[in-house]
C-alpha cells in the first residue's frame, strides 16, 4: 500500500472502533475480516480499509442513525453511542469517505476510503 498522510492514532481509532462494534455484533461468535487495498473511489485514488463481520447486521430502519453522535442500540452503561460518529469525524477530517452494507443476520461491512497524497 502507498503511505498516506494521515494521524496514526485517529486511524487507530477507528480500527478500534469499528473491530469493538463488530465484535459486539457477534456475541455467539463470528468472524472478523480487516482488509486494506488501493482503490479509486469518484475518480480519486484511495487507501481502503475494510472491516467485516458475520453478526446480527444493522437493521435497515437505523441504518440511517448510526453515524449521529450519541445514538447507540446498546443497553444503558454498555456503550456511548460515540463510536461510528467518531469513525465518521476522523474521515471527513482526512478528505475521506465511510460506506457500509450491512444485511440483517449475515453481517455488516465498512469500508472507510483514504485519499492517497504524493
Amino acid at each position: 500500500l502507498p503511505k498516506l498522510f494521515a494521524n496514526k492514532s485517529q486511524i487507530q481509532q477507528i480500527l478500534v472502533n469499528l473491530c469493538s462494534n463488530a465484535m459486539d455484533a457477534m456475541p455467539e461468535g463470528g468472524t472478523l475480516t480487516v482488509r486494506t487495498k488501493k482503490t479509486t473511489f469518484e475518480s480519486k485514488d484511495m487507501v481502503e480499509i475494510q472491516v467485516q463481520d458475520t453478526g446480527t447486521g444493522i437493521p435497515k430502519e437505523i441504518q440511517a442513525k448510526i453515524f449521529e453522535p450519541f445514538f447507540t442500540t446498546k443497553e444503558v452503561g454498555k456503550g456511548t453511542g460515540l463510536g461510528l460518529s467518531l469513525v465518521f469525524e476522523i474521515i471527513q477530517k482526512h478528505e475521506g469517505h465511510v460506506k457500509f452494507d450491512s444485511i440483517a443476520g449475515t453481517g455488516t461491512t465498512f469500508k472507510c476510503y483514504l485519499p492517497m497524497r504524493g
